[in-house]
């Protein structure tokens, strides 16, 4: 019985091959099926690292093993190796959606100051006004 967040032996088997073989000098790596568990459940409860349960083993080596593949390039290799295959087999269902809603501004927000204030003028403030404002002085 596989827990809620747990990898299936399916998906176990689609992503072992493409993980980096076990072990560096100075030793061997904690089992990838464990941390790779640690870290789906790091980031599907949102929890802090330091809250991992001991099940997916020292939360230090989930970080790790994350940012380590992370600049290497596994999980990109990973994720785009599952989309190919799902797609190919119709799991994927390629659907795009446009919001039409409109953000507006305050009034206020629409720029810099374009001149001096005159409490700035009057302590003669090292202060430019901003490029291309069209005050004097600006540049």
């Amino acid at each position: 019985m596989v827990g809620r967040g747990e990898l299936t032996e399916t998906a176990w088997a689609a992503i072992a091959p493409l993980l980096p073989a076990h072990g560096r000098r100075g030793g061997q790596w904690r089992d990838h099926r464990q941390v790779i568990t640690g870290i789906l459940w790091k980031l599907r409860t949102g929890t802090p690292w330091r809250d991992l349960p001991e099940r997916h083993g020292p939360w230090q080596t989930c970080t790790d093993r994350l940012y380590r593949w992370r600049r290497d390039g596994t999980w990109d290799r990973i994720f785009a190796h599952v989309q190919t295959r799902s797609d190919a087999v119709g799991e994927v269902v390629w659907e795009v959606s446009v919001e039409s809603s409109t953000a507006r501004a305050h009034q206020h927000s629409s720029g810099a100051r374009r001149r001096r204030s005159r409490a700035d003028e009057k302590r003669r403030s090292s202060t430019q006004p901003t490029r291309g404002s069209g005050a004097v002085g600006a540049g």
